[in-house]
């Protein structure tokens, strides 16, 4: 993976200002299926930090316990992103 095009993609997404604005460039920019599954990730790791159970993560949110686990393991070994915005 090309790091310039991942920094160059953060840019462009801080740069959008309104919700409605970076809604419709994700919808233009990502599957309908890859948005589903990035919006699912997202909310896994807000419910593990909220403490909520693992296997209640997966019964909620309808994914599967490595979904999850995938989650938790970022989490607990990742470089901490989603709890410096979290």
């Amino acid at each position: 993976m090309d790091k310039q095009y991942v920094k160059d993609l953060a840019k462009t997404m801080m740069s959008i200002k309104e919700t409605g604005t970076f809604e419709s460039f994700l919808g233009n920019i990502l599957t309908p299926s890859e948005l589903e599954e990035i919006s699912k990730r997202l909310q896994i790791v807000k419910l593990l930090i909220k403490g909520v159970s693992q296997r209640d993560v997966a019964k909620k949110l309808g994914v599967s316990m490595g979904t999850v686990s995938r989650g938790s393991r970022e989490l607990k070994y990742g470089d901490n992103g989603f709890r410096k915005i979290l």
